[in-house]
């Protein structure tokens, strides 16, 4: 299977997560903490394996490392240069609280970069998708079915920068590196849903300063660097995706900006 191909199919079982999801939301579903005392629902674990199931069909012998998965201690030391990276509902905290700034996020890294991937923000009906060279957002419709789609790319920086900060992990760091830019406009968002909107040319720079994981990003920063964009480390590097450090920071992000152009 190519990658169109494969994309196609990771648009296909994202929408059918979504579904999952938007039903826990509206209807409600147990809400639980983690050992580090974080938010889990029982739509999050749903949709986990959801996704686990699909891809295993697609992809039987491909290595997935899933959030949840991770948090029961299951997950590769070593995938090989070829994997899949899933957050099943990324913006637990905003799904809680009855915000519709939640994603469901499914990732293919390859080589240590992201090259495909799919950001479904079911309770805004808007999906974003991405593979080297082309992204699009599209729009779902009734049945969970995309109505249509347009290409996207990244703008180009002009004197009115706009800054994404994080709804619920906004730090003193990030708030610090803002300052040094000036007459900046902050919009604050929840979830994966930032990199979609710089990869749109919807906003210029998320600076992210605090603990991430790679399935919170490899998703959106697929859509962003097919949209023309990048996510650096603070020394410039693009950043990479893989095993790294002990146990457990294996697949924890550093500091890094996501921008467009």
């Amino acid at each position: 299977m190519d990658d169109v191909d494969l994309l196609g199919e990771l648009e296909v079982l994202a929408l059918s997560v979504g579904a999952l999801v938007m039903r826990a939301f509206t209807e409600g579903c147990e809400v639980m903490k983690k050992g580090d005392d974080s938010p889990v629902t029982a739509a999050d674990r749903d949709a986990e394996r959801l996704i686990l199931d699909g891809l295993q069909h697609l992809c039987p012998a491909m290595p997935i490392v899933a959030e949840e998965s991770v948090a029961a201690g299951s997950f590769p030391l070593d995938p090989g240069r070829e994997f899949f990276l899933v957050d099943p509902l990324d913006g637990t905290r905003e799904f809680v609280g009855g915000r519709a700034e939640f994603t469901v996020n499914i990732g293919l890294v390859r080589d240590g970069a992201p090259v495909l991937g799919v950001v479904y923000a079911p309770a805004s009906s808007v999906l974003y998708s991405g593979r080297p060279g082309r992204a699009e957002r599209a729009t779902v419709g009734e049945g969970f079915r995309i109505v249509s789609r347009q290409a996207i790319a990244v703008r180009q920086r002009t004197a009115h920068v706009v800054v994404l900060a994080s709804r619920s992990h906004r730090s003193l760091e990030t708030d610090q590196y803002i300052a040094t830019l000036g007459q900046a406009e902050i919009v604050t968002v929840g979830s994966s849903l930032k990199f979609g909107l710089l990869a749109a040319g919807e906003a210029d720079l998320y600076p992210r300063y605090g603990r991430t994981m790679q399935w919170d990003t490899a998703a959106g920063d697929a859509v962003l660097r097919a949209a023309g964009g990048m996510t650096e480390t603070l020394d410039g590097k693009p950043l990479a995706y893989g095993p790294r450090g002990g146990a457990l920071l294996l697949y924890e992000n550093p500091d890094f900006i996501a921008r467009g152009a």
